[in-house]
């Protein structure tokens, strides 16, 4: 069988019409779902780690940026958050849990992933610029992942396409 009807979808879009078309459809919600769980776990492990979320001392976030300061691409970055390193890691471990709620909920989809390229962008640049070779550091490919979702969005199983389609019945857009 190679053909599906063509039916409005729950999110307002039109079915695809094709095993083929799903496919290439749906083909971001694993990669939004493997990002969505892991920011948002970063982000539990990191506010729940009681080494992590001091200024000093092993495991601790200003010891993390201590030693990413000088092999840093952009040490300024680093110099700022070692002006508060708790505060830091308290927006990096919040940010990552709303960057990862909203991905998985496809809750400002587009926003959502813009804000985890952002972090795995400012990540890359200061913790794993030094990493070598390159892909042996995580942050790029984290942000290579995010790239599409910042251009897709969520239009598939989101609270952004249930939005869509209510505006749509409604008709409020066409």
């Amino acid at each position: 069988m190679t053909h599906m009807r063509t039916d409005t979808h729950i999110t307002g879009l039109d079915r695809p019409r094709t095993w083929r078309d799903a496919a290439g459809s749906y083909a971001l919600l694993p990669l939004r779902v493997f990002l969505g769980i892991t920011f948002a776990y970063a982000a539990v492990d990191k506010l729940t780690d009681g080494a992590f979320m001091k200024s000093g001392g092993t495991g601790s976030i200003g010891e993390t940026l201590d030693a990413a300061r000088d092999s840093a691409a952009v040490p300024a970055l680093v110099d700022l958050a070692l002006q508060s390193p708790v505060g830091f890691g308290y927006a990096i471990a919040l940010g990552e849990l709303a960057v990862g709620l909203g991905i998985l909920l496809g809750l400002f989809g587009r926003l959502a992933a813009l804000g985890g390229a952002l972090i795995s962008l400012s990540l890359w640049l200061t913790v794993s610029w030094a990493t070598t070779p390159y892909y042996y550091g995580n942050d790029l490919a984290y942000l290579m992942a995010w790239l599409p979702l910042v251009l897709a969005g969520t239009p598939y199983f989101s609270l952004d396409a249930a939005w869509r389609n209510r505006r749509q019945r409604s008709g409020g857009l066409r």
